[in-house]
């Protein structure tokens, strides 16, 4: 049977499960486990983190995994690296793997950064000669010039994820599987790493990649799988599958009378400026009631997202606001988004505390709402665009 080109990833039938969490010892479990072994019932149980899926990916390909968190999109990367195995089902990857599932992945934090490097290197089967060809491109990649030379456990964590993607993507693998690690960095890196797994893919490298930022997965990959519950909902073309998975956390996330926190939200609206469907590129108001147990000084932050809890953008508004029932008002002066479904999040903070008092209001899901307007432009091959959006905003208490 001829084998598969370097690239090729094909996941059959695979099935993962966990054993569940033993329960506290309560004097019930204890009689209820024992009565269990008296009739010969005893046993572990398991959950289902992964059932059935089926997956190919061909060589130069880019595949997302998309879903919420527990809806076991780590567990695949995993069984795809051979970190863990499946319970039942099979696993073929071609050629070699370079790998960044979280910010720790495969590096030792005894070692010096060179050492992991040359490590790394001979995991994946290359030669000193071949590691060293890359070398000096990696230590510049990941901004640690003056520190290679230093045990990786006295490095800070951005130097530590910069390291990790470096010899994960520099080493020329032939399957990039890249998590959601890439949100521990800061924007500029971020950014920085998008352009180089563009670069890893139009040279034949095949990505695999999850992330909850739907607008870098939809610049980023040409195919998408949803999980939800263990299974797969949705498998295709990139927009086609996030436009699923949109309207499904849409559904779940609206929030109509909020508790979590001392200010409760009572009412939220979303209009355009004439009262109509919210329009891209015109003015938009939000309007919320608020009821609040006293007189506040705070920070009222709201954020558009596609969804999940990463917003699109942000504005703010920060004051004292009175005990008791109030209304804020914000206008935003053009909607920067294109035709879709969205959530509107929302957080109230007190204001100059460093974090020492609890928030008034977490950060959390208030309405979803519809936007008319264009269709989004996916950008050309190889260009990632990932900017942050500025929209002038003003606000009113009433």
């Amino acid at each position: 049977m001829p084998t598969a080109p370097d690239g090729t990833i094909v996941v059959d039938r695979v099935w993962k499960r966990f054993p569940v969490d033993l329960a506290l010892p309560l004097l019930q479990d204890q009689v209820i486990h024992m009565a269990r072994r008296i009739r010969g019932q005893a046993g572990r149980e398991h959950r289902w983190v992964l059932r059935d899926i089926n997956l190919r990916v061909e060589p130069g390909q880019t595949q997302a995994l998309v879903g919420v968190n527990g809806s076991g999109k780590t567990t695949l990367l995993k069984i795809i690296s051979k970190t863990t195995f499946p319970t039942a089902g099979g696993i073929s990857v071609e050629g070699r793997i370079g790998a960044l599932l979280d910010v720790r992945s495969g590096i030792h934090p005894d070692l010096t950064g060179r050492e992991n490097i040359f490590l790394f290197g001979a995991i994946l089967g290359m030669t000193r000669k071949q590691v060293s060809q890359r070398f000096d491109d990696i230590v510049e990649f990941a901004e640690i010039a003056s520190a290679v030379d230093r045990q990786v456990k006295f490095y800070s964590a951005g130097m530590w994820v910069r390291l990790g993607f470096a010899i994960a993507v520099c080493l020329d693998p032939d399957v990039l599987l890249v998590d959601e690690v890439l949100a521990v960095g800061d924007a500029r890196f971020q950014q920085k790493c998008l352009d180089r797994i563009s670069e890893a893919v139009t040279g034949g490298t095949t990505l695999l990649y999850v992330s909850h930022d739907l607008a870098t997965v939809q610049a980023v990959c040409e195919r998408a799988m949803w999980l939800a519950d263990s299974v797969v909902k949705a498998e295709g073309p990139t927009r086609e599958v996030l436009s699923l998975y949109r309207a499904s956390v849409g559904e779940s996330s609206v929030v109509p009378v909020s508790t979590d926190g001392r200010v409760r939200v009572l009412k939220t609206e979303i209009t355009a400026a004439d009262g109509g469907v919210p329009r891209s590129g015109e003015p938009v108001d939000v309007r919320l009631v608020l009821r609040a147990p006293e007189s506040i000084q705070a920070n009222v932050v709201l954020g558009v997202t596609e969804g999940t809890a990463a917003p699109v953008f942000v504005v703010r508004y920060g004051r004292f606001f009175p005990e008791g029932e109030f209304e804020v008002r914000c206008r935003l002066s053009n909607l920067p988004l294109p035709k879709g479904s969205y959530a509107l999040w929302a957080s109230i903070r007190p204001m100059n505390v460093n974090g020492k008092i609890p928030p008034y209001l977490a950060w959390q899901p208030l309405a979803s709402f519809e936007a008319f307007g264009p269709e989004a432009n996916r950008p050309p091959p190889g260009v990632t665009v990932m900017s942050p959006v500025y929209v002038p905003a003003e606000w009113d208490l009433g």
